[in-house]
């Protein structure tokens, strides 16, 4: 099965369509969100029933999520994301607010554990580096683990003999082949990259072929600055998309 994965969407719209229309051509049978639909972005509604409407969809919910729900202390976050959080609960419509309330934020297909944040803690830890992820691994059993929240790729080996576990850069060129070693995967963020990169970020994931690819495309972030302008969101919260960070 060829499953697009995407994650941390968090409002945007554009980058959202940009990432369904360059997949268009691949034949995907399946879709993957880990989460984060809403948060710092100014289209929490279309982005929902954008992301509702993907057949044999698998969805989770994400800190930002939560945090919109009312179900996450909004002081745990930033201030500009606390303003986005705050224009969200007033703008989402109560379908929408149900449907986010039906997700959970963590879930198996298969070989693959799904998680938001992390197996361990799947609302709100990071993982950041290799020594985080070597102590996730006893936390899922299955060989492999889909992560987002930290909104960087990112391919974490399980560790080995010597009890390190090994960090491997996300490669654009090549596709990625899950050869058994226990892994945890993270395909980046569509709508907040933070690796300094400002375009989307998603991936492909082919069960059966047990292959991996990395994708970026760019988006008008312009588009998305305009929108996030007309709502009067923070300023800092505007230009970090056309960065990446």
């Amino acid at each position: 099965m060829r499953v697009l994965v995407i994650s941390d969407i968090h409002a945007n719209l554009v980058a959202l369509e940009a990432v369904l229309a360059d997949a268009a051509g691949a034949a995907y049978e399946a879709v993957w969100c880990l989460g984060d639909l809403v948060g710092y972005g100014p289209q929490p509604n279309e982005c929902i029933e954008r992301v509702r409407a993907l057949d044999r969809l698998v969805c989770l919910v994400g800190n930002h999520d939560k945090a919109v729900l009312g179900e996450l202390d909004i002081n745990a976050f930033n201030h500009d994301a606390r303003a986005a959080i705050l224009w969200t609960r007033e703008t989402l419509t109560p379908a929408n607010r149900a449907y986010l309330q039906s997700l959970m934020p963590l879930h198996t297909v298969g070989d693959f554990t799904l998680a938001h944040a992390s197996p361990r803690q799947p609302i709100w830890e990071y993982i950041l580096n290799r020594y985080i992820a070597r102590d996730n691994f006893p936390y899922f059993s299955t060989p492999y683990c889909l992560v987002g929240h930290t909104h960087v790729p990112a391919v974490y080996v399980a560790p080995g003999p010597d009890g390190e576990c090994g960090e491997l850069p996300p490669d654009y060129e090549h596709v990625f082949r899950l050869d058994g070693q226990r892994l945890i995967i993270n395909p980046g963020s569509v709508g907040q990259p933070r690796d300094s990169i400002p375009d989307a970020a998603y991936a492909f994931l082919d069960t059966d072929a047990r292959a991996w690819e990395y994708r970026r495309v760019p988006y008008d972030v312009a588009a998305t600055q305009r929108q996030m302008r007309a709502a009067n969101f923070p300023e800092r919260l505007i230009i970090r998309i056309a960065y990446g960070w």
